[in-house]
């Protein structure tokens, strides 16, 4: 059987505790429907993994509700086998979630004898498995799966995911030479950080600043994601590099291997030589916690935008401009942008370009197809390559960790992470642009995308 974690986004965590308002001190239940994120080989274990991701709440109505007390509820379930029949049809896991008001977050031997009946309902109709949550009246939270009709497993990670980010179930020490940051930050943030498996899409000038970041402050297993060689132009900002590497065509992952391994501060690092959104992506990108967004292209951006929406794991992404207008005049911008349930999408944000995206995927993928339409002006080129200063990329990596650290700590306020946070280096200002969702966004106003998981073709995308 593979190992199995639980996602559960902000929106359906917030109507599974609505349900404890509801029943007023008694239990009340609701069903869900949950995605599916099959990763074939763990980048950490090389083992397979299942990830369930939480896509759909469907309260029950009164009308359906046959008794409740604060030790008991009872329902129709006709519902249930509608939600078996929806389930098999969209390749989904039913779920089953109810309340403990006066109780903690654990199954009882009541809720075993009841569960193991419908677990085998839906194992007669196909169903992979039934999960089952539980939220007791202090809001902890706890899940399981009957994979088979007579024995569940617990779920016992769980990653919460909104503009406030938080892993269940983490266990261990934080590492000795965390101890200043447990003074500031305590123990239990700590132990947090460190258990995030982070995914670094990019490792030109942004990412090589970051990854450093997320070492020191006790990350234990991140995979970074580039195809790159350094060049001489790279030296200028790209943290690690040496002129040896320049001359023995070193890829960047390569180097950043180096940096981590010279630390021995205990970061099992995995590099995948390869654009994010590439196949060989797929399953190192599904095993992450949180990715950072460190790609200068519009093509990996659009495939992260709409891959934190399907696997509602939280994506943050980082943008720099810079140019010189006339004599001084400068403008040099670095955006930090945050990809979780509640915040506008980078389409909505206006920050990337769809056909500029789809120029470079075929530049990458079609490389003939890109040089006839671009003889033909079909497409618009490359161009010259873009301005970059290393404290400039240095301070936007320092802005995006800073942006996750508000999301797992709290630091900024129980509001957590901004949904967009713009810089303006020349003017010395920062502002926090109010985006407006697009009622017609092809990404983030599509209810049935929330927490997708695995369809086929991937991301429902045809390239």
């Amino acid at each position: 059987m593979r190992a199995s974690d639980l996602i559960l986004l902000g929106p359906h965590r917030s109507q599974i505790r609505s349900l404890l308002t509801a029943g007023a001190g008694s239990e009340r239940s609701a069903y869900m429907l949950f995605g599916i994120a099959d990763i074939e080989a763990d980048p950490w274990t090389n083992q397979p993994r299942r990830r369930l991701v939480s896509h759909r709440f469907h309260a029950i109505g009164d009308d359906d509700l046959i008794s409740a007390s604060a030790r008991h509820v009872t329902w129709q379930t006709d519902g249930f086998m509608r939600l078996l029949n929806e389930a098999k049809a969209n390749g989904l896991i039913p779920a089953l979630v109810h309340t403990h008001p006066k109780g903690h977050a654990k199954f009882s031997e009541q809720d075993n004898r009841n569960e193991a009946e419908l677990a085998r309902t839906a194992a007669l109709k196909g169903m992979p498995g039934l999960i089952s949550v539980v939220i007791a009246g202090n809001g902890d939270i706890a899940a399981r799966i009957w994979a088979q009709a007579d024995k569940a497993e617990g779920l016992g990670r769980i990653l919460h995911v909104g503009p406030r980010l938080q892993i269940s179930g983490l266990k261990g020490t934080p590492a000795d030479f965390l101890d200043r940051q447990v003074r500031l930050f305590g123990k239990e943030a700590t132990r947090q950080l460190s258990g995030f498996r982070c995914g670094v899409a990019g490792g030109g000038a942004t990412g090589s600043a970051l990854l450093p970041l997320l070492l020191r402050l006790g990350v234990q297993e991140a995979v970074q994601f580039d195809k790159d060689i350094i060049d001489e132009t790279n030296l200028n900002r790209l943290h690690g590099g040496r002129r040896s590497d320049v001359d023995a065509k070193l890829p960047k992952t390569a180097i950043h291997t180096r940096t981590v391994e010279d630390s021995g501060l205990g970061m099992t690092l995995v590099s995948v030589d390869a654009w994010a959104g590439h196949p060989a992506t797929w399953d190192a990108l599904k095993a992450c916690d949180v990715i950072f967004c460190c790609t200068d292209d519009h093509a990996g951006r659009l495939f992260l935008n709409r891959f934190a929406r399907f696997y509602g794991i939280p994506v943050i992404d980082v943008g720099l401009a810079m140019q010189r207008r006339t004599g001084a005049a400068y403008d040099l911008f670095a955006r930090v942008s945050t990809l979780v349930p509640g915040h506008p999408c980078l389409l909505c944000g206006g920050y990337l370009d769809p056909r500029r995206a789809r120029e470079e995927s075929m530049r990458r993928n079609d490389p003939d197809a890109y040089d006839r339409l671009k003889e033909e002006a079909y497409v618009l080129g490359e161009g010259d390559p873009s301005p970059a200063v290393v404290t400039f990329t240095t301070e936007a990596a320092t802005m995006a960790v800073n942006e996750w650290l508000a999301g797992v700590t709290g630091l900024a306020g129980e509001a957590g992470m901004l949904p967009t946070r713009i810089r303006r280096f020349h003017a010395r200002d920062e502002r926090r642009p109010f985006v407006e969702p697009r009622p017609d966004c092809p990404c983030c106003n599509q209810a049935a995308t929330l927490g997708r998981g695995d369809v086929y073709p991937f991301l429902d995308m045809v390239t």
